[in-house]
């Protein structure tokens, strides 16, 4: 009966269970990388990269989106509170202070829109959505319907000024 030693590698008294490889695992063990393995790791590198340039990017139009917003409420603001004394005279001075309050509270959100860098409005966005998902999710929605209806209309003026 042949001694099992001598098929055994060089170094080697034993057979542990579980140690030898058949040639397939061995392939996978020791294989070279292909040149799809390359390019996978290429692709990965770069989206790595193209996602820090699109969060760069992202951060740039959410500051002007800020700059904006705050140009938009402070100009809506002037308005409430310039026509506060038509109101005044119009409808009587309740509701002109009503008017002079919702001006004074929009211009207070401009002005805490314009404090904000983009940065903080992305992390006060992300901490909102965490504690008030469904709140978040509505509000999606409603900004969704009133840019589609924005578009529509836009899209119905054009073909009416071609008619």
């Amino acid at each position: 009966m042949p001694d099992p030693k001598d098929d055994l590698p060089e170094g080697t008294d034993t057979i542990i269970a579980g140690a030898s490889t058949t040639e397939n695992e061995e392939a996978l063990i020791v294989r070279e990388p292909t040149a799809r393995d390359k390019a996978l790791e290429k692709i990965k590198s770069g989206s790595g990269k193209l996602s820090s340039q699109a969060a760069d990017k992202a951060r740039g139009l959410v500051g002007q989106g800020l700059e904006r917003s705050s140009e938009a409420l402070a100009n809506v603001s002037k308005l409430v509170g310039d026509t506060a004394a038509g109101l005044d005279e119009r409808l009587g001075e309740e509701y002109g202070e009503y008017a002079r309050k919702a001006a004074g509270a929009l211009e207070e959100a401009a002005n805490k829109i314009a404090a904000k860098d983009a940065n903080e409005l992305i992390d006060d966005t992300r901490e909102f959505v965490r504690k008030s998902p469904g709140v978040a999710l509505a509000g999606a929605a409603i900004i969704g319907f009133a840019l589609v209806r924005l578009v529509k209309s836009g899209l119905d003026q054009d073909k009416d000024d071609e008619s």
